[in-house]
């Protein structure tokens, strides 16, 4: 019972961390985030489709390979995905007129939101799916911190929507990738997670 409500509690602080860093700090400045959530914002940014539902149909794969070859992380992932994808896309309705911070405090607090939202999860190996999910599974194999895989595939992201944005949009892009990661390996290192990306309380 204890256990259940540590989950629950945990997935829904970490899922509307994520989803208010994205709408209040990172969509009024046009940034893009990494990862499977950076495909959803450039999608929306070109196309105007939903960020949530996007990062869910362009998680399908990972899932696929994730219930053929690390089933615990697909049933663990399953729930992060959902919830987050929805708390997104339901707090976009909410998205200020004002963005409610300068440019460069909005990269920086938006990013800390995203890698804490996502680090407190990993404690419990709960993913938002995506490459997050790719993350995990990875450093299960390897010595690699789950954090730094994320930044990886984070700045592979922002790269691949430079067409779309400005310079400037890019640099502070870059600045919220990194802070997300910090946050992220900061949490996951110290948090009882080891550099395999298992838990070890």
């Amino acid at each position: 019972m204890i256990k259940g409500i540590r989950y629950v509690s945990v997935l829904l602080t970490g899922c509307l961390l994520i989803s208010i860093g994205i709408n209040f700090f990172f969509v009024s400045y046009h940034l893009l985030d990494g990862g499977i959530i950076g495909v959803g914002l450039i999608a929306h940014y070109i196309w105007n489709f939903p960020v949530g539902m996007t990062i869910i149909v362009v998680s399908i794969p990972i899932y696929i390979l994730a219930w053929i070859y690390f089933r615990p992380f697909f049933y663990n992932s399953l729930a992060g995905v959902i919830v987050s994808s929805l708390m997104i896309d339901y707090f976009a309705t909410f998205i200020p007129a004002i963005p409610i911070l300068p440019p460069l405090p909005s990269a920086i607090i938006g990013g800390l939101m995203l890698g804490i939202g996502a680090g407190i999860m990993f404690l419990l190996d709960i993913s938002t799916g995506g490459f997050d999910l790719l993350a995990q599974m990875i450093s299960a194999k390897t010595t690699w911190n789950v954090g730094v895989l994320i930044v990886g595939f984070d700045l592979g992201a922002v790269v691949a929507g430079i067409s779309i944005v400005t310079m400037d949009e890019i640099i502070l892009s870059t600045i919220a990738v990194i802070a997300t990661g910090f946050a992220t390996t900061v949490i996951t290192a110290f948090g009882g997670i080891n550099t395999h990306g298992v838990q070890t309380d």
